[in-house]
C-alpha cells in the first residue's frame, strides 16, 4: 500500500509567503501545523517551485486536497447521496456508509491502529502525529463502516457506536475525474480498463477489522455491505491490491507461488506489476507446492477473495512503508461463486436493516 504522504521536513518558504496577504497568512498557518505542513511541502525540493507558484498569486491545487485528506472532508461528488446509508445489520453490529467527516476520521483511526500499531507499517510524520492513516484518496472514496452499537461512548452528549471494521470504495466514474485509482501506483491497470471500457469498475482498499472482532460474523457483515453498495451502483467488476505481511518474497515463496499457479488472471483481466516495481511470484514449481500449507499461510482476506471467485494478477509489489507484499485482485461480478450470491441475496437482502 502506498501512503501518498509527503516527507517529514519542509523548506524555508519563499519571500512571497512572508507578505501580509490572506494567502500568505494561510500558508504560515499551515506551516505552523506539524500535521498539515508535511502534506503540502515536499522536503528539500519545492523552494523554487513554490516561489514560481506564488509569484502569480495563491494557487490551492495542492493545499485543498491536503486539507481534505487530513480533515476527513470528502469531495462534493463523494458527498452526493448514493443510496441507503445503512447496508445491513446482525445483532448489535451495523454496516453502513460514513456520513460525516468525523466518521471518516474514525475509520482512519481504526486503520492506524491496525496497520501501524498492530502490524508493521511505518507512519510518516503527519500520520504519526494525527494517529490516523489518511491519504488523498480518502476525499473521493466512500467509506464502509462496521459499527458495534453495544460498545460505543458518549461524545459531546451524543452516543457514538464503536467503529470496528472498514472498507474504502472508489467508483470508476469518480476516479476518472480525480486522478485515477490507488492501484495504478503498483499495477498497470490501464490496458485492463481499456479492454472493458463499457464496464463499471470499483476499487476495494484499506480493509481492516479490529482484532477482537475478526470473526466470521463481522467479516460477513462487512462483505454484505460491500455487496449491497456494488449492487446499488451497478458495479460490474471489483478489483484492488491485497497484501501479504512481510517484504521478503523468498519467505513468502509458497503462498505467492500458490497464487501464481492456482489463481492466475485470464488474459482479458491481466494487470501486471508496474515495470521496475514487480517481483516474481513463481518462486516454486507448481508440483513443489504444499497446497494445504500455502492456503494456511494466505491472509484470510485473500482466501475470502479466492472463495468468491477472484483471480490474481502477474507479479507482486513490495511496499516497504506498510511492510507488505501486494498482489493484484480482480473479481468480475458474473464470476462470483453462485452460492455466495445466494447467501447474501441477489440484491443484498439477507442482512438488510
Amino acid at each position: 500500500m502506498d501512503q501518498h504522504l509527503a516527507g517529514d521536513t519542509i523548506d524555508v518558504p519563499p519571500p512571497a509567503m512572508r507578505s501580509s496577504g490572506p494567502a500568505a497568512k494561510l500558508m504560515r498557518q499551515m506551516l505552523a501545523n506539524p500535521v498539515l505542513a508535511p502534506l503540502v511541502f515536499r522536503p528539500n525540493k519545492l523552494g523554487p517551485k513554490l516561489a514560481g507558484k506564488f509569484a502569480d498569486g495563491f494557487k490551492p491545487a495542492r493545499i485543498i486536497p491536503a486539507l481534505r485528506s487530513y480533515s476527513g472532508v470528502r469531495h462534493r461528488e463523494s458527498r452526493t447521496p448514493g443510496g441507503p446509508l445503512t447496508l445491513g445489520r446482525i445483532g448489535s453490529l451495523e454496516v453502513r456508509l460514513a456520513r460525516t467527516a468525523a466518521e471518516v476520521r474514525r475509520a482512519q483511526r481504526l486503520r492506524y491502529e491496525v496497520f501501524y500499531e498492530e502490524m508493521s507499517a511505518t507512519p510518516a510524520a503527519a500520520a504519526r502525529l494525527a494517529r490516523r492513516d489518511f491519504d488523498a484518496f480518502d476525499a473521493i472514496c466512500d467509506h464502509v463502516l462496521v459499527l458495534d452499537h453495544d460498545a460505543g461512548r458518549v461524545v459531546l452528549g451524543r452516543y457514538e457506536p464503536k467503529v470496528v471494521g472498514t472498507y474504502r470504495l472508489l467508483r470508476h466514474d469518480i476516479a476518472a475525474r480525480h486522478g485515477g485509482f490507488y492501484t495504478a501506483d503498483e499495477f498497470d491497470i490501464g490496458p485492463m480498463l481499456a479492454r472493458h471500457a463499457g464496464r463499471r469498475f470499483m476499487e476495494l482498499g484499506r480493509s481492516c477489522v479490529l482484532a477482537p472482532y475478526r470473526t466470521k460474523r463481522t467479516v460477513e457483515l462487512l462483505w454484505a455491505g460491500v455487496w449491497a453498495y456494488a449492487r446499488h451502483h451497478g458495479i460490474d467488476v471489483m478489483f484492488g491490491c491485497a497484501s501479504l505481511e512481510g517484504v521478503d518474497p523468498d519467505a513468502l515463496a509458497r503462498p505467492l507461488a500458490f497464487l501464481h499457479h492456482y489463481a492466475p488472471t485470464d488474459a482479458e483481466w491481466s494487470a501486471p506489476a508496474l515495470p521496475g516495481r514487480g517481483t516474481r511470484m513463481d518462486r516454486l514449481a507448481k508440483e513443489a507446492i504444499d497446497v494445504k500449507a500455502a492456503l494456511h499461510e494466505l491472509p484470510p482476506l485473500i482466501k475470502g477473495y479466492l472463495r468468491l471467485g477472484a483471480q490474481i494478477g502477474q507479479g507482486a509489489v513490495i511496499d516497504r512503508q506498510f511492510g507488505t507484499t501486494d498482489v493484484f485482485i480482480v473479481l468480475p461480478i458474473e464470476r462470483i461463486n453462485p452460492r455466495y450470491v445466494e447467501h447474501f441475496g441477489v440484491n443484498a437482502e439477507r442482512h438488510a436493516a
